[in-house]
């Protein structure tokens, strides 16, 4: 279980997995100066819902609780670039089935 600290203040534990994924989606928008809402549910630790606005100005902490970087589910980060862009901002969505690779350059940065 990973962790993603917000401007010092607000932190959420995620997945490892998912966590690489969110990563992927939230630098490459970064990048691209793209502020967004990013919304997660914490219903297991009873706090319930929680929104935060991403943006180039404050600082943001990815925390790995494993050492390897998992592998990258193209499809899955297409689904949360769509989402990103959405009115509702970028939410975390179930992992779709992988698409096999294309070949030894088949990677995520053609897919952002």
């Amino acid at each position: 279980m990973g962790t993603l600290t917000y401007d010092s203040k607000v932190t959420a534990s995620i997945d490892d997995r998912i966590l690489a994924h969110l990563q992927v989606v939230i630098l490459a928008k970064l990048r691209r100066g793209e502020p967004f809402a990013f919304t997660w549910n914490e219903n297991a630790n009873g706090l319930g819902r929680t929104t935060i606005w991403i943006h180039n100005a404050i600082s943001l902490t990815f925390q790995y609780y494993g050492g390897k970087v998992p592998p990258i589910n193209s499809r899955w980060v297409q689904a949360l670039v769509r989402s990103s862009n959405s009115v509702g901002g970028l939410e975390i969505l179930p992992e779709p089935p992988a698409l096999p690779p294309a070949g030894p350059d088949a990677g995520t940065a053609a897919l952002l």
